[in-house]
């Protein structure tokens, strides 16, 4: 499962960051790293980007971006 099929309102743990150099980097950058615990607070209305609660701090990100890092779900 990836970050972008958590639906909003629910949490997630990470559990891999996929994706090389820069791309991987940025997304390792923002906060998401392995064993993070990342909360969906909501979508835009077309469905990208996503906006997520990690670390302290609320995060936009593509779903791109989120097809990227794997995780399973949290209650």
């Amino acid at each position: 499962m990836t970050l972008k099929d958590i639906r909003v309102g629910h949490r997630a743990k990470v559990i891999k960051v996929r994706g090389e150099g820069a791309i991987r980097r940025r997304i390792m950058d923002m906060g998401i790293t392995k064993g993070v615990e990342i909360y969906v607070r909501r979508v835009a209305p077309l469905g990208d980007p996503m906006e997520i609660f990690v670390r302290g701090y609320e995060l936009s990100l593509r779903k791109a971006d989120a097809d990227m890092v794997e995780v399973e779900a949290t209650k």
